[in-house]
Formats: structure tokens, sequence, C-alpha cells
């Protein structure tokens, strides 16, 4: 959202005002890139310590319902981000928990084999991809090369 006037236009379009808390959440989740609701939450509080949990999850729910931010489930967890930034596929990292981002091109041939095969198209925003970051592999096999030039049993 390139403003607070345009931000109070999309609300009202869907029947909503603008409020100083649902500009601060979109906010925060807008500088934020993957964000916790308790992520939002904490970084609303700097500027308005009254605003409580309860006000984010809601207004979260309001930006989602108007298309200003969507939610991934990245495991346990369930970040939130602007549809301001492109749509990407969630790299989730399980040793680390880096989460990282790629273009949803890298999934168009599942995308297309879904469409093909099974007649359903995915929403691949909408959760996260599981593996091992480049670091942590890297750092996996330096500790698995050090275990191969270790003498072995007889």
């Amino acid at each position: 959202m390139s403003d607070a006037q345009d931000l109070r236009t999309e609300l009202h379009e869907h029947g909503y005002r603008l409020t100083p808390q649902r500009q601060l959440v979109l906010e925060a989740v807008t500088s934020l890139g993957h964000a916790s609701p308790e992520d939002v939450l904490a970084s609303v509080r700097e500027v308005a310590d009254g605003v409580n949990a309860s006000t984010v999850y809601r207004t979260l729910e309001v930006l989602e319902e108007v298309g200003l931010v969507r939610h991934s489930h990245l495991g346990s967890r369930t970040t939130w981000h602007s549809v301001e930034h492109h749509g990407h596929l969630h790299l989730v990292c399980r040793d680390c928990g880096r989460v990282d981002e790629a273009p949803l091109t890298f999934a168009d041939g599942l995308v297309g084999s879904l469409q093909t095969e099974r007649g359903f198209t995915p929403d691949m925003e909408h959760f996260g991809v599981w593996g091992r970051c480049a670091g942590c592999a890297e750092a996996g096999s330096e500790t698995g090369a050090h275990g191969a030039d270790e003498e072995q049993p007889r």
C-alpha cells in the first residue's frame, strides 16, 4: 500500500474503516517481511504499547480479507506477509529454521503436473517447502566428510 489514503480507500471498499491499529499492523507486516502475529504485536507495541494480541489477530484477518496480507503455514507457526511483495515460495530449513524465498516459477512443473493429472490447482504461497538450507547442508557435509576421514573399526 503506497500511502494511508490508498489503505483507507481499500478498507472502505470492503466496508471497513482505517484505524490507527490497522495501519500499524500493516506497516509492521510490511517492514518485517515474514512475521508471526507475536512479531507483529511486538513491533506495534514499540509505537503503541496499549495494543493487545486479540487486536493484532483480528486486524490480520481483516487485512487478509481485504487482500493486503497473506498468511503461510511454516511448520508449527503461521507467518504473515504483505501482498505487495510478489508471490514467492517459502523455503524453510529444518535445521536452523531460516525462511528464504524463491520465485513461484520454481514450482511450475509441480503445479502443471497437479493441474494436468489431478485437475488440482495448488496455492503455492500458502505453505512452506521444507528441507535444508545451503549453510546447514554444507555444515552437515563437512561433519560427514570429517567422519569419513576417521579410521573405521574393522
